[in-house]
């Protein structure tokens, strides 16, 4: 178990905070690894891997529109799925992972390796931009830890 696994159980079950993930790029890489820590479910309340565009509208409630306008590696996408599956799951907190793992998909406007990390509460919602330059597994290993930090901070910042 690494530092960022050990400090985010502690804060999670430390506070009684749950938390619930939607993942595309990372295809279940996040939930996998949340659950190799003894005592995840503490926390962890569950998660979806939504590829397609018609998954992300059917699991967690993204609006075809922002998909269409947008696209899947977006700021309004990757808020709408933590969203989603905070709500769908009754988590306080709901992060997402949607980006360009590579090594083909990039555009010059979403260069592969672009992540965009989404994390919904009751009190707001934001997402963080990230570029990666590693190789695939490299892109999406980058994003997990990325994200870990993210859930770190925002429950280092909860009082409980």
């Amino acid at each position: 178990m690494s530092d960022l696994d050990e400090q985010l159980k502690t804060l999670f079950s430390g506070k009684s905070l749950t938390l619930a993930t939607a993942e595309s790029c990372t295809g279940g890489l996040l939930a996998a690894r949340l659950v190799d820590v003894p005592g995840a479910s503490r926390y962890f309340l569950g998660g979806t891997v939504s590829y397609s565009y018609d998954a992300k509208e059917q699991q967690l409630g993204v609006e075809h529109e922002t998909l269409l306008a947008h696209g899947a590696v977006s700021e309004a996408v990757a808020i709408q799925m933590a969203r989603g599956v905070r709500l769908s799951l009754g988590a306080d907190v709901g992060i997402s992972v949607t980006g360009v793992a590579g090594p083909g998909g990039g555009t010059p406007e979403k260069p592969v390796g672009l992540t965009w990390i989404g994390l919904s509460d009751t009190q707001g919602e934001w997402a963080e931009r990230f570029v990666w330059r590693h190789d695939r597994l490299g892109n999406r290993q980058a994003s997990v830890q990325q994200s870990l930090r993210l859930l770190i901070d925002w429950a280092s910042a909860q009082s409980g």
